[in-house]
């Protein structure tokens, strides 16, 4: 063979593990075809664990364990019967300090403070009215808890905007999917996180998961087009918002399937309607059914926050989720297992 010629044909017995370069340098192995190189202005574009989150007097480390958000319903009409305004309390405001206190104790990581009903044919109180029911609890638990991070539960920018001012340091809007910007632009103006959470007015859909992301990942784009940080964004898949029972147990079956969008979940089931019609129990006998959505959201590696009525419950029932899945031990744990 000259030196010019086309090259022999492989050794019939060369070993298996032998490259494609060793056997036919010909072929220049991994360089004999191009591929496209990451851009210098690109993300990796990969998902990856959410990076820690600053909740103004806190700092929440996703994955860990599971976070637990109290809710304080400062309503007369909240589907559960908690709300404060319903319960003849003389004076909400130190009623809403007290159950703060309780809930902390009890173990919770944060507070979410609402004064406007979200169950489903509830009238929506006037702007004045919600600010009038939310910003003095709030200034008040923020006061009485200096250390707890307070959210507020609203659709409403005027209401965000004034909770803020007042001490909030989260927003959570149950209409987080809507085209409408301005509770996104309150949030990156004052410089807070936001919980967007997937909702529709009527139950209609071709495929509930896919779709549920595909909206929950078009409201993560329009938050950063307005200039909230994408550290600051939290997902809530709705369960109970513009769905059916059957569509919440498919929604929290394949609850995992959230983790593509790359960002912390909040889970609210808490004494929600499909966990009635399943046992047959008015909401303040759905604790139980409560704490079992919970461990299975944790279960599906989907639940970094769970925000609940009943907060002792839940946090046991997390905390032994929490040790089974993520690892956690308690601080003590070497002492109290000798």
């Amino acid at each position: 063979m000259t030196s010019d010629g086309p090259p022999e044909p492989p050794d019939r017995d060369l070993p298996a593990e032998r490259s494609v370069v060793e056997a036919r340098p010909d072929l220049g192995g991994g360089a004999a075809t191009p591929s496209f190189a990451l851009p210098s202005d690109a993300s990796p574009g990969l998902p990856a664990a959410p990076a820690p989150l600053v909740v103004g007097p806190r700092t929440f480390a996703w994955g860990q364990r599971t976070h637990v958000m109290g809710i304080l319903n400062v309503t007369p009409d909240s589907f559960s019967g908690d709300g404060l305004l319903a319960t003849g309390s003389a004076d909400p405001v130190a009623a809403a300090v007290a159950r703060a206190r309780q809930m902390a104790e009890d173990g919770a990581d944060m507070l979410d403070i609402g004064g406007a009903s979200s169950r489903p044919g509830h009238a929506p109180p006037p702007l004045e009215a919600e600010i009038a029911r939310v910003v003095p609890v709030i200034r008040a638990v923020a006061a009485a808890l200096p250390g707890m991070p307070i959210s507020v539960d609203t659709t409403s920018p005027a209401v965000a905007a004034a909770a803020v001012d007042a001490g909030a340091h989260l927003l959570n809007d149950v209409w987080g999917v809507a085209d409408d910007p301005a509770m996104v632009r309150v949030a990156a103006e004052r410089g807070v996180p936001i919980v967007l959470m997937h909702n529709r007015s009527e139950p209609r859909y071709r495929n509930l998961l896919p779709e549920v992301v595909a909206d929950l990942w078009r409201a993560l784009e329009r938050a950063v087009d307005a200039g909230v940080p994408w550290d600051r964004l939290i997902v809530d898949p709705g369960f109970g918002f513009g769905k059916t029972p059957d569509h919440n147990l498919a929604l929290l079956a394949g609850l995992g399937s959230l983790r593509v969008l790359g960002r912390p979940i909040l889970l609210g089931t808490s004494r929600k309607s499909t966990l009635g019609k399943l046992l047959d129990l008015p909401p303040d006998q759905r604790v139980e059914a409560t704490a079992a959505t919970s461990v299975l959201g944790i279960a599906a590696g989907a639940a970094d926050i769970v925000r609940v009525h009943d907060v002792l419950e839940n946090v046991r029932a997390a905390r032994v989720a929490d040790a089974v899945v993520r690892g956690w031990r308690p601080a003590d744990w070497g002492e109290a297992t000798r």
